[in-house]
């Protein structure tokens, strides 16, 4: 084992300045020494797989993962974009109905950050982002029945919660079709 980390430490000195300048070159500073710690990481792990000449390696593996760090950043702000979006944008019909449409937005945005994170998983993925329940059960890993259920549930939390933001108590649901425009907000 010793051996092993010489090794791996000879090889990091070697080649850690090459990767730095090369997720620098590609990135910017800003993410360069998180994407080349996580890329001596991954050598780390896969240490035997190491070549003899291991820059090539490690600057894929690198690429890799700049890749992916650049995917998340972008979905987080897309998401932020799309919640600014929605709660900022409205339908120019009159001032009354602009107002109430805030309102049910801020409110359900509100109710919606009150649930469980997998409620509210199950919530964008099958109003906002329009999977049907079959395909939003693979992205959770679950059966669809399961998942039919766990919508209705996580629905029902949401209309409770989104009641209880408004002051109306529980006994004072919304007609049905409210219920229908709640869940099409979300």
């Amino acid at each position: 084992m010793a051996d092993e980390a010489d090794r791996f430490t000879t090889m990091y000195d070697a080649c850690r300045g090459r990767v730095w300048a090369y997720v620098v070159s590609r990135a910017g500073r800003q993410v360069a020494d998180e994407v080349v710690s996580e890329t001596f990481t991954i050598a780390w792990r896969r240490r035997a797989d190491l070549p003899p000449a291991p820059l090539p390696w490690l600057l894929g593996v690198a690429r890799n993962v700049l890749r992916d760090t650049v995917r998340a950043e972008v979905r987080r702000e897309s998401l932020a974009a799309e919640f600014r979006d929605w709660t900022e944008r409205s339908d120019h019909d009159s001032a009354a109905d602009i107002a109430d449409d805030v309102a049910d937005r801020n409110a359900l945005l509100t109710a919606l950050a009150t649930l469980p994170d997998e409620d509210r998983e199950i919530l964008v993925l099958t109003a906002w982002h329009g999977l049907r329940p079959a395909d939003a059960a693979k992205v959770v890993g679950c059966s669809a029945a399961t998942l039919r259920v766990r919508l209705h549930r996580a629905r029902r939390r949401l209309t409770r919660a989104a009641g209880a933001g408004t002051g109306t108590a529980p006994a004072d649901r919304p007609a049905p079709a409210e219920s229908a425009r709640v869940r099409e907000k979300v």
